[in-house]
Parts: C-alpha cells; structure tokens; sequence
C-alpha cells in the first residue's frame, strides 16, 4: 500500500526530491507551494496551490486525505507554515521532518554583518548608500528606516503595485544567476551594500561572491531557531530517513 506525502514545498530541495519521489511506486505525493510565485516551476508531483488555513485547516487536510508522512521543505524563514506542520503532525500523528539545507558560513574576504530582524539593517548602512535587497517584496515594511538611502528589491514576478517607498524600485529577475551576471549588476546600479537572509544553497549564493568579489559589505538576517523536529539536510538523507520510517 502506498503511503502518502505531503510535500510542503517552495525551495529547489523540494522540487529535486519530487522528482525522485515521482518515481517511486511506494510513494503517492501531493506538493503544496503557498503562491508567492504567479509561475511557479513544475513539481513533477500532483500540486496544490494555497494555504490551509492554519495549523488547524492543516490537520483537517491531513486527516482526510490520510496523510502519513510531512515533508517540510519549505524556505528556511517560513516560520508560520513549519509551525503549523509541527502542529497539525502533533495532532494527527503524522511523520514529519524537516528538509532543510545547511545556512551560508562566511569564507576569507567576505565583509558579513549579522542581525537578528532585517529593521536593524539601518543601524549599519551609512546613510546615502545604494543597498541592494534580496529579501523580497514581502519584507519591504522591514526597511521604511531606510528613507536615506536607494533601494533596489528583486523579484521573481512583474510588480503589481508601485514600489512603497520614493526613494526605491523594484528588479524583476528569475534565478539562477551566475557570479558573472550579479558582478554586472551590482556594478551597472553602483551597489554599496547588500541585504540577504541567511538562506543558504548554492544557486542563490552568487550575490555573496559577487559581493566578496567586489568587497562589498552584507548584511544576513540569522535564521530563526527549528522546533524540535527531525531535521535533515541534503535530499539524499531525506530519502534515506524515508527508508528508515
């Protein structure tokens, strides 16, 4: 009998374990992604688009589709939707782990500052400067200390609504992208600090060797503490706890 996942997706983790899983006869999968992304890329696996209302309309989805097994494999600063998984497995005695890839460690050049809230930044960032935002749109409210300064916030989609501040403008861009290409960025926009979560991986990690390439300073939001849940790192020890359940 085949158990059931849901996969709580969002980063390039989930996208490459759905596609191992879509080839496992043991396994039927339902990924979730919350809808950040008008285009999301295919999963390989069944979709469903959208929240569930809380920990609360969390359990009752798993109950009735008889869920087994919770795969959290979303962005490491979606605290609210890891919460609510916690929750809801509590609950509904479902297995869970969390996916969940090892953060960035600063190497010889690189010119880090770490804080705990991104509204800190400003605390940092001399006033006049350029900075460069790559904490998406959702985070903007973060930065309304930052009427000093230009801003430049990237995002995956067209803007939908004009940028909130005058003194900042949106980048629309999908990634990857390479050293190479960020280098050409930072320079063409005269980039004088960077602002990043900490989120680890590697195909978002070129803004930090660009930045290190050109003794760029940056600022990395810590990430918040994990519940205590079983957690793995890469995609093959995921499947390898899957194995073991």
């Amino acid at each position: 009998m085949k158990r059931k996942i849901l996969l709580l997706a969002g980063t390039s983790e989930a996208r490459q374990l759905a596609g191992v899983l879509a080839k496992m006869p043991a396994f039927d999968v339902t990924a979730s992604l919350a809808g950040a992304t008008r285009t999301p890329l295919a999963l390989g696996v069944e979709t469903r688009i959208g929240g569930f209302g809380g920990a609360k309309g969390l359990a009752g989805y798993l109950r009735q589709n008889r869920t087994d097994i919770v795969i959290d494999a979303t962005h490491p600063f979606a605290t609210n939707i890891t919460a609510h998984a916690v929750q809801a497995c509590r609950e509904t005695g479902a297995g869970q782990v969390i996916l969940q890839r090892p953060d960035w460690q600063p190497q010889a050049g690189d010119n880090w500052h770490f804080v705990d809230q991104l509204d800190q930044a400003a605390a940092l960032i001399p006033k006049g400067a350029v900075v460069f935002l790559g904490t998406g749109r959702q985070t903007l409210p973060f930065f309304a200390n930052l009427a000093d300064h230009r801003l430049i916030c990237r995002q995956i989609d067209p803007p939908d609504r004009p940028f909130p501040y005058p003194n900042g403008r949106f980048q629309v861009g999908r990634p990857p992208f390479s050293v190479a290409d960020e280098i050409g960025f930072f320079k063409a926009e005269a980039i004088d600090w960077l602002v990043v979560k900490n989120s680890g991986g590697v195909a978002s990690r070129s803004k930090l060797d660009a930045a290190r390439a050109l003794g760029l300073p940056v600022i990395l939001q810590r990430r918040p503490c994990l519940p205590d849940v079983v957690r793995v790192e890469t995609v093959a020890d995921c499947l390898t706890w899957l194995e073991k359940t």
